[in-house]
């Protein structure tokens, strides 16, 4: 009985020093990397779009391209953040991401926005799987999606601030001799630079290392990651022996990629062309907003959001992660998005989209600890790399395709539907994969690694 309180002890001080050494950091990495790389959606309608003459069509390929780029380098990047560390890898990738967005500030032509989104998306490559996976190997199992959630709050809250920081950076017309929108450009990009330096003396690869631990605790984290990667390897061997080859050869890797698409085919629908679809309100509407104002405004949905990504995430964690925590989620986006299209005003529409930006964010960290359930190592890194290089494709094609079906139909109803029916899709393959999944699901406060099945 002692020795059981005093492990329970130890995990409890383990856990909560990961919390706060690396979590907050990492997090922090994400803000900076998710505002670098949707800080033209605040660009476009606040005089860049008039600028470059740009049309619905062609911000939508300049914002999608950023994926193109990310997808050339994403499985290597990830493998090489395995064989080499995090602590060099993504600092690495920081700094090459600073001096790219850096660029943007003297962005003359449609060509130059083209080019330079497209090599931020190679600079940015590996950087979000490679965080999911050095997360993933700083906690065992029962406790990966309570960290997750704490690292992905970082999204969600990126808009929270990120813009009315836009906002106010582009309020300082004329600083420097530059126009608003390349001034915040020149300032949200200095950051990524710094934080990179940083991250190369402050990150630890792994919980062995890491000197802020006590010996017990350093003793019990590397113990239980090593039997929970013994048991994934042990478990159906074909998906988990480390090797590149079973990653790629695995139905149940594929099948979340196509579920993790929809997610972030409405995640980013929202995030490039929010901004923009608030701005139209003023013709729809009859009304006047400042760039202060759509800063604000754009920023409404994503607050509930992070309170709701921060429960939902705490109840999979208390209760046991369940095919539902994303499920259900995907099913409320997807009925949710058309509806905006109906509102009578600007208020009925954003409480509308606040409801499909809820779903979404409570949804993605809880999605992330299940890849890690049936794969380990080298396996690992190249499953999370795939999964999330589907995830770029649905960047890359819900802003050009948004952009697209606006100019062809002249609305975004069109846009809309298609959003509502990729996060009903990923609802319909989540519970699919469950279903054919026999093995059960892990009960509340354990660690078993099979995917499991709720039926």
């Amino acid at each position: 009985m002692g020795t059981d309180t005093h492990s329970a002890a130890v995990e409890r001080t383990a856990i909560k020093k990961v919390s706060v050494r690396l979590v907050p950091f990492v997090a922090l990495m994400f803000f900076v990397n998710y505002l670098d790389r949707t800080a033209i959606s605040f660009a476009e309608p606040n005089g860049m779009g008039a600028d470059l003459a740009l049309t619905a069509a062609q911000f939508g390929f300049a914002s999608g391209i950023f994926f193109l780029g990310y997808i050339v380098l994403e499985v290597p990047s990830n493998m090489a953040l395995h064989r080499f560390g995090a602590r060099r890898w993504l600092a690495r990738i920081m700094v090459s991401w600073g001096i790219v967005s850096l660029l943007f500030t003297w962005v003359s032509s449609t060509g130059q926005l083209y080019g330079l989104r497209f090599l931020l998306g190679v600079a940015e490559a590996g950087f979000f799987p490679g965080a999911i996976l050095f997360l993933s190997q700083w906690v065992p199992a029962r406790h990966r999606t309570k960290i997750l959630g704490l690292f992905y709050l970082a999204q969600p809250l990126t808009t929270v601030f990120g813009a009315p920081l836009a906002g106010w950076l582009i309020g300082r017309h004329g600083m420097f001799g530059l126009e608003g929108w390349r001034v915040m450009f020149l300032f949200v990009s200095l950051p990524a630079i710094v934080l990179g330096i940083v991250a190369y003396f402050y990150l630890i690869d792994r919980p062995a290392d890491a000197k802020w631990l006590t010996t017990a605790e350093r003793d019990w984290l590397t113990a239980e990651l090593a039997a929970e990667n013994a048991q994934k390897t042990g478990h159906e061997g074909k998906h988990a022996k480390g090797d590149l080859k079973r990653a790629f050869g695995s139905a149940r890797v594929w099948v979340l990629a196509l579920v993790y698409f929809g997610f972030v085919y409405g995640l980013y629908a929202l995030a490039f062309f929010l901004p923009t679809i608030i701005s139209g309100f003023q013709e729809q509407y009859d009304t006047t907003f400042s760039v202060m104002d759509k800063a604000w405004i754009t920023a409404i949905p994503y607050l509930p959001a992070a309170v709701v990504l921060f429960f939902w995430t705490r109840h999979a964690t208390r209760h046991g992660t369940r095919t539902w925590h994303v499920a259900g989620p995907a099913v409320v986006g997807g009925l949710s998005i058309p509806l905006a299209l109906y509102m009578g005003s600007p208020t009925a529409t954003i409480a509308v989209i606040t409801v499909t930006a809820c779903a979404i964010f409570a949804a993605l960290p809880v999605f992330w600890s299940f890849p890690s359930r049936f794969l380990t190592g080298a396996a690992a890194a190249a499953g999370i790399a795939l999964i999330n290089t589907a995830g770029n494709i649905a960047g890359f094609a819900a802003g050009y395709i948004t952009g697209w079906l606006k100019d062809w139909t002249g609305a975004y109803y069109a846009p809309l539907y298609l959003v509502g029916f990729f996060m009903l899709l990923s609802a319909v393959l989540m519970v699919r994969l469950a279903a054919r999944d026999h093995t059960a699901e892990p009960a509340p406060g354990t660690d078993r690694q099979p995917m499991e099945a709720h039926r």
